[in-house]
């Protein structure tokens, strides 16, 4: 099954084209540690991955939103390149979508500024013109609002975009704003989870986006 009319591929950032995990988890229970000593474990705070942290933190705690995510990113940042991990074959990917002609946008809901160290770390950086960050929109995904802004800044069409990441938020962001979606199987909540939601296509590998565009005419 390919997609050969698509001409921009829009990627989540953490879980899809960097190695956050660990770090994300790691920030979430040095933070609730503080609030809750000893009550988190690393499966429990597996569903916070992907929501926004006031999303997250308000469910949690509404009292001391703002000041869990003073201590969450705080933590994230000072260990942030120790952490963080590439994952097989993002770079080369990546890399022949950009040769090939094709427009490449990230949307995440990370602050920028976090953004940009990721994608320096990993290189990556040379390979994106547009950057939808979550202090870039009111609504982040799965509110169509940040793929759609994405897709005006690259000058491109919802109908020959698609939306790669390891989260409900990206695929129902995606289809909200009227792209094809790509979920990864590497997601850290499992290709069970994801299926659920039914993206078009499922990557075993990050190579498998090529197939699915028609690079080298396939």
């Amino acid at each position: 099954m390919t997609a050969n009319t698509i001409d921009t591929v829009l990627f989540d950032l953490d879980g899809t084209l960097i190695d956050t995990n660990d770090l994300i988890i790691n920030s979430f229970l040095h933070t609730l540690n503080r609030y809750y000593p000893n009550q988190y474990t690393r499966e429990d705070v597996l569903p916070f991955l992907g929501p926004t942290l006031a999303e997250t933190f308000g469910k949690l705690n509404p009292e001391n939103i703002e000041e869990m995510i003073q201590i969450y990113r705080t933590y994230n940042i000072a260990n942030h390149d120790m952490l963080v991990k590439e994952f097989t074959g993002v770079f080369e990917t990546v890399r022949t979508l950009k040769e090939s002609g094709y427009k490449l946008g990230i949307v995440t809901t990370k602050m920028h500024d976090v953004v940009l160290k990721g994608l320096k770390l990993s290189n990556l950086e040379q390979f994106f013109d547009v950057i939808v960050a979550l202090d870039h929109v009111k609504n982040p995904k799965p509110d169509p609002e940040p793929v759609l802004l994405a897709l005006e800044q690259l000058g491109s069409k919802p109908e020959t975009a698609i939306m790669v990441g390891d989260n409900y938020h990206d695929i129902l962001g995606g289809r909200n704003a009227g792209t094809k979606t790509a979920a990864v199987a590497w997601s850290v909540k499992g290709r069970d989870f994801l299926e659920q939601f039914e993206p078009d296509f499922m990557l075993e590998n990050m190579a498998d986006i090529l197939d699915i565009v028609g690079v080298g005419g396939q």
